[in-house]
């Protein structure tokens, strides 16, 4: 029965142990057996839990749970579970075998769902990168061509649930992490507004603001009912995103009313080109719209193109990682230093460094005035778009070594970078939620994932309209070749 439960999304999953038809034991242990078949093709599972999820998965399910006895994994990256392992990617937090003293918020959130974590799944190093391939893990495959990546900074959550290896895996995004990995592995990737998952309590979400935390997911019901049950505040809260007037599950029953989408296939501020096969994409999932009823026009906001949003990013981020570094060195009892990080690594930490308080205040500053520009496009009171309709990737999946960084050359990784994530990041900037759905394969059989942003806050937008898309364009009977 392995087999048919790969097939299966976690709501169906849910829905077999609460009638009976399977225990909760019965499920992890399916999925464990698919792990241990298929991940060494894929090197997606970096740490694992098996025992402690079948003591787990073999006690009384909570009724009340909306994915009871659930396989799950989660990211090496954040989102720790006291005395459990946490490596961040990094060979320095992996040879020290560091455990968490303290549990996320979101982690406790997740077992209350009724989820069964079974490990950890590989991710880059501090997920600078958009690949899956550190010194501390290796690479991890892609389930539809092995010689490619599965993109990152979630590279490894997406494998496995492309794979069919479990259902759904946490991700995160600070700069398009769980939306550039479930463009390559044909997954739907939702990235929650700014302040609707809660960070809490170990991080910094006035200085981290840029990114966000959620799951990768086959189907658009797992998206929307593990939102209804990640989302709210947590106690002293900075940073609060307004409720929605209804759960999002409730948002599924009925097709959005007419929406006006404006759709862009260009790079912002026509920077790179854009792969033949992603400006495809967009084609496709524009005629689809106007098929249900919806508007869709070439338009975007002016604010998009500004060359200089880059150069913040670059400062807030390059902060971040010299921020981390330093934690994690307090954390392990020694200084972390140029030999224990992957050159990137080391080169974006060295930015930080040399930044002024001044410098990032200016960038801070900076940002959220270019997000008052930005959000304006959205407003009924300014160009009264209701969703943006962009490529998720500008070029189709990378082949693995693509974005490598040598001692010699360590910008060439990052500096590669920007042709491939140029429609992403700057809603890390904003804080507008934004979706990835898999409505087009190439011509080569690799999924292409298509970007709708929303106004702040209006998830129930992006997924009223992405249920409505999956019912006209159902994605579940593609599957890759790499599959359980």
């Amino acid at each position: 029965m392995g087999d048919e439960l790969a097939a299966l999304d976690a709501t169906a999953q849910a829905e077999l142990v609460r009638s009976g038809e399977v225990t909760a034991l019965e499920l992890v242990d399916a999925a464990i057996a698919r792990i241990e078949a298929l991940d060494e093709q894929l090197n997606a599972v970096v740490l694992r839990r098996f025992e402690q999820a079948r003591d787990e998965a073999a006690a009384p399910v909570d009724a009340s749970a909306p994915f009871g006895g659930v396989p799950f994994l989660t990211k090496d990256l954040r989102c720790p579970t006291a005395g459990e392992p946490l490596t961040n990617g990094m060979t320095f937090l992996k040879d020290a075998g560091w455990r968490s003293p303290w549990t996320s918020a979101l982690a406790t959130r997740f077992r209350r769902a009724g989820l069964v974590n079974l490990g950890r799944t590989n991710s880059p190093e501090l997920g600078l990168v958009p690949t899956t391939e550190p010194t501390a893990w290796g690479a991890t495959h892609n389930p539809w061509d092995p010689t490619r990546s599965p993109g990152g900074s979630s590279g490894g959550s997406a494998a496995a649930v492309a794979a069919g290896l479990v259902p759904v895996a946490h991700g995160s995004d600070g700069g398009g992490s769980i939306r550039i990995p479930a463009s390559a592995c044909g997954l739907v990737g939702l990235k929650p507004s700014r302040g609707r998952v809660s960070l809490a309590p170990g991080s910094a979400e006035l200085s981290s603001f840029l990114s966000v935390q959620f799951v990768l997911t086959r189907t658009v019901r797992d998206a929307a009912a593990l939102l209804d049950a990640c989302a709210g505040p947590e106690v002293g809260d900075p940073l609060i995103a307004p409720a929605p007037s209804r759960s999002y599950v409730a948002e599924l029953d009925a097709p959005p009313s007419r929406l006006r989408v404006g759709m862009m296939t260009d790079a912002p501020g026509d920077a790179t080109p854009v792969d033949p096969a992603c400006v495809a994409a967009v084609g496709r999932a524009a005629k689809l719209l106007e098929s249900l009823g919806h508007t869709v026009e070439d338009a975007h906001p002016e604010a998009y193109d500004d060359p200089d949003r880059g150069g913040w990013f670059g400062t807030v981020w390059g902060v971040n990682a010299a921020s981390e570094l330093a934690a994690w060195g307090d954390a392990v009892g020694r200084p972390v230093t140029e030999d224990d990080v992957e050159p990137a690594t080391w080169v974006m930490a060295e930015i930080g460094r040399r930044a002024t308080a001044l410098d990032y205040v200016a960038a801070i500053n900076r940002i959220q005035e270019w997000a008052r520009r930005m959000a304006a496009w959205w407003d009924d009171a300014g160009d009264g778009f209701d969703l943006l309709l962009t490529p998720t990737l500008g070029e189709q999946p990378a082949r693995l070594g693509t974005f490598a960084s040598t001692p010699e050359e360590p910008w060439k990784g990052l500096a590669r970078s920007g042709s491939y994530v140029p429609f992403t990041l700057a809603f890390n900037l904003s804080g507008q939620p934004a979706v990835s759905l898999p409505l087009h394969w190439s011509d080569e059989g690799l999924p292409i994932g298509v970007h709708f942003v929303a106004a702040y806050a209006r998830e129930d937008v992006l997924l009223a309209l992405a249920a409505q898309l999956e019912h006209a364009a159902p994605w579940s009977e593609h599957r890759p070749p790499l599959h359980a």
